[in-house]
């Protein structure tokens, strides 16, 4: 997959097939979209491209804004280059950008820059300054610049809301399984390894404490859950757990946004400053105080065994 991180720096000749959106998550709904913009160029020359942006604009637009994004950058590139597709454009999402004309955008960008033959695009599709033009103009554009659109439907669309929807409200609520299913993949969250207070060796689980970046990934609901990870090419099972850390009276919280530590099965390697990515399996309890360190060790055991245990069904 071809990946270009501004628009202005396409140089490419070929014509395009183009779809445009955030596509955060890039869920099941997501690539009922892809599928269809990919089958437009199936025999053709066309070049199947999608155009999202960096921030999300509402992070950009709305200064308040608390959106809590499904993907980081990184991991929706990752995604979608399993996808067959054939380009992917991010462009920087600057208020400046925000004041481009529909005109503008179709014309300059679109049609001169992209050689868009094709805009596979949803029914509700608003673009140009203020969001001022809608899919009927973008009909109007293609007449006069040569491009064809396929409109989506409302139900499609308002398929993919929901599903959007459901994921965010599913992950907040730990249903780990829902949200899995409506992504089509295991949830995931991708950060460095970072040294933590040490009290998982001391009482033989160790823990990968993970340091997220990007403040706005939506960190699930605090908890116990089942996960895995390809470290060095070999994929390793473990437990994580996502809160406060639970020790004993511990009161004193290392991040509001709360820690992510996880405790990998049968596996012993230094991962100090590594960046991994956590898949999200199932979620096994809430997080909770213990009266004595022996009552968390005992725990920490039974949720390892109730891990194994989803494991192996």
């Amino acid at each position: 997959m071809n990946i270009v991180q501004n628009i202005l720096k396409y140089d490419k000749q070929e014509e395009t097939a183009i779809t445009i959106g955030t596509f955060d998550g890039v869920h099941i709904g997501h690539r009922m979209i892809l599928e269809r913009l990919i089958s437009h160029t199936e025999n053709t020359p066309l070049k199947s491209t999608l155009i999202t942006f960096f921030p999300h604009p509402r992070i950009v637009l709305q200064k308040d804004s608390d959106i809590k994004l499904l993907t980081t950058i990184d991991e929706k590139t990752k995604i979608l280059e399993n996808l067959g597709l054939d380009q992917l454009i991010v462009h920087p999402f600057t208020k400046e950008f925000s004041r481009l004309s529909a005109t503008e955008f179709v014309r300059d960008l679109l049609v001169n820059k992209l050689k868009a033959k094709k805009i596979v695009i949803g029914y509700d599709h608003r673009f140009g300054r203020n969001r001022n033009a809608n899919i009927n103009d973008l009909i109007t554009f293609g007449s006069t610049f040569g491009f064809a659109v396929d409109e989506i439907p409302a139900q499609e669309i308002d398929e993919i809301s929901v599903s959007s929807t459901k994921i965010r409200r599913a992950l907040e609520e730990g249903d780990i399984e829902t949200a899995n299913a409506y992504l089509g993949y295991p949830y995931m969250l991708t950060g460095v390894v970072k040294k933590g207070k040490g009290l998982g060796r001391q009482l033989n689980f160790p823990t990968a404490n993970i340091f997220i970046e990007e403040s706005y990934k939506l960190i699930p609901t605090n908890g116990v859950y089942v996960v895995n990870a390809e470290i060095n090419g070999t994929l390793v099972s473990g437990m994580m757990n996502i809160g406060h850390n639970p020790t004993v009276n511990d009161t004193q919280n290392a991040s509001i946004r709360g820690n992510i530590e996880v405790h990998f099965f049968d596996f012993d390697q230094n991962l100090y400053d590594q960046t991994i990515q956590i898949n999200i399996l199932h979620r096994i309890r809430d997080e909770r105080k213990f009266d004595s360190v022996e009552a968390l060790k005992t725990q920490l055991t039974k949720d390892k065994e109730t891990s194994r245990q989803f494991l192996s069904s």
